[in-house]
């Protein structure tokens, strides 16, 4: 621990510090001596870490969500190379470096926090030790080891024998039962946050690597969690349990107000989104307009549930703009089908085709010829389609002059007639 504390000692002076000056504000309120002192003190250190952390975690999201858009490209990957783990390995980092996507920026949040973990742990074990550290005087330190979390001293370990805890002013059994209750705690909240990351906000039918990482983690982590936090003390407990409570509220408020697409939890923001424009007809949250516009501009690109949330705004008679906002519609409601086609409330509209010209029409000019032969011919009570077949050409052939086997012969040469011919009627001169 020693080479680990010296490699992290440029930092356990401001940590030090920090903490003393929470313990200053908290201790005028709960007495100096107190575990609330320290302890909140512990706390709001948790909490201003992870304050100037949220830009990494808004990184580790914007990677997360790349690294699912990739999931299928992965998946094809895996796939063509499921004999040949080189060259999927290689295949894997040529796409990461394409995309510009990096698997590990997942854990930048738990990368970044190392060095205060263990600069934290270094000043706790130094105040069980009874040694001075940072800007942590020989009053400090004695007001730390007389503090006490729920029966159990502020520096001692679950390990700790029972002459160094009574030492402390407390019993061992006391520790124990603080110390186990405190890393079961710290591993369930753990599991849940992951838990809630695999089951609400990815895709989990598609095996990719990442997924399987992820999965991974799981299980893990908590099992890290609690083989190694009976080697912690108290204080570093405590830190660890409110760093796991707050990264999990702060991904339950994500997941839910800003959901991975194609996601369980799209799939209900959606629906709760609908609701509420439907009722105030309106699309109130910054926020909200900015997911509405999303999916505007992805057109037919649009997953299902984003489909069921523009066809639920058409079946209200509502229509969502290029801007986020929605608006009265009072034109029929458009909606989608699940290949992102548009339909009609009533139906798709079939798309009117030309009348198609009968053989006749054709051989005497087409559709205006006959209209305008049309024009000249008085009516009769005879429609077009009483007209008996047999009787257009020989009514054609004696208009112009022509003989009934010449019509014939020109029907037959124009390939119209289908079957075998008559033979030629020989001409009369």
């Amino acid at each position: 621990m020693d080479t680990i504390a010296s490699l992290f000692s440029f930092i356990t002076t401001p940590v030090s510090w920090v903490i003393v000056q929470f313990h200053t504000v908290y201790g005028a309120i709960f007495g100096p001596d107190t575990g609330w002192a320290w302890g909140l003190s512990i706390v709001s250190l948790v909490i201003l870490i992870r304050i100037c952390l949220i830009p990494l975690f808004v990184k580790q999201i914007k990677a997360t969500r790349a690294m699912q858009t990739l999931q299928p490209e992965m998946k094809k990957i895996q796939e063509r190379y499921k004999n040949d783990k080189q060259r999927q390995s290689e295949e894997m980092m040529k796409l990461y470096k394409e995309t510009g996507t990096n698997p590990l920026s997942s854990c930048l949040p738990i990368l970044a926090q190392s060095p205060f973990f263990f600069a934290l742990y270094h000043v706790l074990n130094s105040i069980a030790s009874n040694d001075t550290i940072g800007v942590i005087n020989e009053n400090l330190l004695q007001s730390a080891q007389k503090a006490h979390i729920v029966g159990a001293p502020l520096a001692v370990k679950f390990t700790d024998s029972s002459s160094k805890v009574e030492a402390l002013g407390a019993s061992l059994t006391d520790v124990r039962v603080v110390t186990a209750v405190m890393i079961v705690l710290m591993s369930a909240s753990q599991f849940f946050t992951q838990r809630q990351l695999m089951t609400k906000n990815v895709d989990t039918t598609v095996k990719t690597p990442f997924m399987q990482q992820q999965k991974m983690l799981m299980y893990v982590f908590p099992v890290m969690f609690a083989v190694f936090g009976i080697n912690f003390p108290v204080g570093v407990l405590v830190y660890w349990l409110t760093t796991n409570v707050w990264t999990m509220g702060q991904q339950m408020y994500v997941i839910r107000n800003n959901p991975t697409p194609g996601s369980k939890a799209q799939a209900e923001y959606l629906e709760r989104l609908t609701k509420h424009v439907t009722q105030h007809d309106k699309v109130g949250k910054r926020r909200d307009r900015a997911i509405v516009k999303a999916i505007v501009a992805k057109g037919r690109d649009r997953n299902e549930f984003e489909r069921k949330f523009i066809n639920g705004l058409s079946k209200a008679n509502l229509a969502a703009q290029a801007d986020g906002t929605v608006i009265k519609s009072d034109t029929a409601a458009v909606a989608e089908a699940e290949d992102g086609t548009p339909i009609t409330a009533t139906g798709a509209a079939k798309r009117q085709q030309p009348k198609r010209q009968s053989k006749s029409q054709r051989q005497h000019g087409g559709t205006a010829g006959a209209k305008a032969a049309g024009e000249n011919e008085p009516k009769t009570s005879l429609t077009k389609s009483d007209e008996p077949e047999d009787a257009k050409p020989a009514a054609a052939a004696k208009k112009g002059g022509a003989k009934p086997a010449g019509g014939t012969r020109s029907k037959a040469q124009s390939g119209q007639r289908k079957g075998p011919q008559r033979p030629k009627s020989p001409s009369k001169k």
